[in-house]
């Protein structure tokens, strides 16, 4: 990893981070190096608020940051051409819960991976996860959320997937920084992540992905 690109996002230092990757693009670098560098730094900072060491307006930052870099290096969002995804996922945070920064980088990192992702953004009720299902004939449903009330929310949205009829289609995957194998266990999911590298380690598992 490049020690000053990590310390300029960790530090949040938005303009020197989006001059590093700059510079590491004309120099060279993978993209998807770039990227990868750029959400371990990210995974700190969530390393930080999980410890009481960083709150939530750090974590936005970051994503912002990771957003602005993302967008530089990889300005068509760096998915897979037509046909050639390794599988579909409808990712959203829950409702009742507004946060995006997570969900956003996990939905940039499964697109770089090959996956064909459909995000329904934030504050999402059940009957769009169900009916964005339906539409995309997704293979994974990921859930985010922040906030500890969003616990509830996950869980009335794995039900609201069953009644629908659609739970043995999908596999359905939770995430964030309170999120453990506890609240997993409650909701009904099928795995959780307390990172990106873990929601992309779950998807290529359940898909030809892990092939």
């Amino acid at each position: 990893m490049s020690q000053e690109l990590t310390d300029a996002i960790v530090s949040l230092r938005m303009d020197e981070a989006v001059t590093l990757a700059q510079r590491m693009m004309a120099g060279g670098t993978d993209p998807l190096a770039i990227i990868a560098e750029s959400s371990e730094a990210m995974q700190v900072i969530g390393r930080r608020f999980a410890d009481g060491e960083a709150f939530i307006p750090e974590l936005i930052m970051g994503g912002e940051i990771m957003k602005a870099i993302a967008q530089e290096v990889m300005p068509d969002g760096g998915g897979p051409g037509e046909g050639s995804a390794k599988g579909t996922v409808v990712i959203g945070t829950v409702s009742g819960d507004i946060h995006d920064i997570g969900k956003d980088i996990v939905a940039l990192m499964l697109r770089i991976s090959g996956y064909t992702v459909c995000d329904l953004g934030t504050d999402v009720p059940v009957e769009e996860f169900a009916a964005a299902i339906k539409e995309h004939d997704a293979d994974i449903v990921a859930l985010s959320g922040l906030l500890t009330l969003a616990f509830a929310a996950m869980k009335s949205t794995v039900d609201g997937i069953a009644a629908a009829g659609l739970r043995d289609k999908v596999r359905i995957m939770i995430g964030g920084a309170p999120v453990d194998e506890n609240v997993r266990a409650y909701t009904g999911a099928d795995g959780w992540g307390g990172d990106v590298g873990a929601a992309i380690k779950l998807a290529d598992a359940w898909t030809d992905g892990g092939a």
